[in-house]
């Protein structure tokens, strides 16, 4: 088969899309000028739209084309991740979201304030926005480096223009530019992943048949093995996991707490992660799908050029299989879920700099016009720094494997302390500070020791995965122990 490049047609559709959701986002710039309108869209979002958002929010460019290439090259073990979300949302529904509707008014960290006091909440906010900064860069990154294998395109040029018009509709539009630029987004990329599934499977002689067939054949729906051994990345592992994760996410990331909290109802607000939440499972499935499709396609259909990169096999696909003109909307596709991860972690991070920094701490009796100024100006600097350290991956590609480390070290006792914010109604705030620091430290030291030490006998003991399990565990018990002590010392 004969490699062929992106036609202008396709370019043109690209482009034409970037432009339009940077303008249907600038459009809701009437809505935010407000703190409650740019940082809640005045809660009168529906939980149908939220729910929509929350699913872009979980997908990005790295799910649309990483996705693909892990059940190419392996099985469908990551597709595991995806099966934790139900005893998630549960956890989530029946405590978390009424806590945070009755108890905070904008960020997460407010009732950490309330349990422990002023440095938990700066604790968990700083961390936040390091961890966002670092999201939005490596997103932003990721997604450039995947179409400039799209697109003859420099992937400076690409970083820079994406990471501005982010900027650009997420300062003008506030949350709810957000939220219905997510909408569309979420709809885009799954009509481009349905396609792409549908045209690889017509285009096997045996069609589904014949797919199905082979994959079984050669165990391409594996979901890893069953053994309960944590060492090896198998079925419990990325189950465990995946729990931890998605509590995370629930109960302390502000991409989701800002969401719950939009929303008119409590009744809403848990609609929306039941559909969002729900939603992400068949369409997780989808793109695990198109991997395996692939895999089937090309062992029937041997073809020059191939790469041997599994995450590189879907975008050669996509250039040299699809029709002229759809090539521009799968590439949109791929934009869209790049850019609904994005504008998340921006609008985020500015509202947790804005209410938990600015307000809080330097600025109590700031008014509502000040502070909508600080939280467009947090926006446009985020968004900046973010972008900055996008470009700087560019040279140092080892940049990704660190900061994924130092987000390790900077999250490691987050889900941890609430936990005990919850759980434990009489823990003191040096009982709590104490319990992170030692979450903190244990995640430190298994980052470091894996990477740099597993040789010598003494490193982290199991995978690495199990590394943010074991740092909540750690902040967890050594609560509930310095509870026991302090009951002790007082008899």
């Amino acid at each position: 088969m004969e490699t062929h490049t992106v036609a202008t047609v396709d370019y043109v559709i690209a482009a034409l899309y970037l432009l339009a959701t940077a303008g249907f986002g600038a459009w809701f710039v009437r809505r935010s000028g407000t703190m409650d309108g740019f940082t809640l869209a005045g809660k009168l979002i529906p939980g149908w739209a939220i729910g929509l958002s929350l699913l872009a929010t979980y997908l990005s460019s790295i799910s649309f084309l990483a996705n693909p290439g892990k059940s190419y090259g392996s099985d469908w073990r990551p597709f595991v991740f995806s099966l934790t979300l139900p005893v998630a949302i549960i956890i989530a529904t029946r405590w978390f979201i009424p806590l945070y509707r009755n108890r905070v008014k904008t960020t997460a960290y407010e009732y950490l304030e309330q349990r422990f006091g002023i440095w938990a909440r700066v604790y968990m906010g700083a961390a936040y926005i390091l961890l966002q900064i670092g999201r939005f860069a490596v997103v932003l990154y990721l997604t450039a480096l995947a179409l400039a294998s799209l697109l003859a395109v420099d992937i400076t040029t690409l970083i820079l223009v994406l990471g501005g018009l982010t900027i650009a509709y997420t300062l003008a539009g506030g949350f709810a530019a957000v939220i219905w630029t997510d909408v569309v987004q979420s709809i885009v990329l799954l009509l481009g992943g349905l396609f792409c599934l549908f045209l690889l499977i017509s285009h096997l002689p045996g069609g589904w048949e014949q797919l199905s067939a082979t994959a079984i054949r050669e165990h391409k729906f594996a979901l890893g093995s069953m053994d309960p051994d944590f060492v090896i990345q198998g079925f419990w592992v990325i189950f465990v996991f995946g729990i931890v994760e998605n509590l995370k996410n629930f109960s302390v990331d502000q991409n989701y707490i800002q969401r719950f909290l939009s929303a008119p109802s409590e009744a809403e607000a848990k609609k929306s992660l039941w559909l969002g939440g729900l939603l992400y499972i068949p369409v997780s499935a989808l793109f695990f799908m198109i991997g395996t499709a692939l895999f089937v396609y090309y062992l029937n259909v041997p073809t020059a050029g191939l790469p041997e990169k599994a995450d590189r096999v879907f975008p050669f696909f996509i250039v040299n299989e699809l029709p002229t003109g759809l090539v521009g909307l799968v590439i949109a596709g791929v934009l869209a879920a790049g850019m609904s991860t994005l504008d998340s972690s921006l609008n985020s991070s500015a509202t947790v700099w804005t209410v938990d920094f600015y307000k809080r701490l330097l600025n109590p009796y700031a008014d509502d016009a000040r502070q909508v100024s600080i939280i467009r100006m947090a926006t446009a600097v985020i968004g900046v720094l973010a972008t900055v350290a996008s470009l700087v991956m560019i040279d140092a590609k080892s940049a990704l494997d660190v900061w994924w480390k130092i987000s390790a070290v900077f999250g490691g006792g987050m889900l941890g302390l609430f936990l005990c914010a919850l759980l434990y109604r009489g823990m003191q705030p040096r009982q709590a500070m104490l319990a992170t620091v030692a979450g903190v430290l244990f995640v430190a030291w298994a980052t470091v020791s894996s990477t740099w030490f597993a040789d010598a006998g003494w490193g982290f003991p199991l995978h690495v995965m199990m590394i943010g399990v074991c740092g909540t565990l750690v902040v967890v018990v050594t609560g509930f122990l310095s509870l026991g002590f302090m009951r002790g010392s007082e008899r």
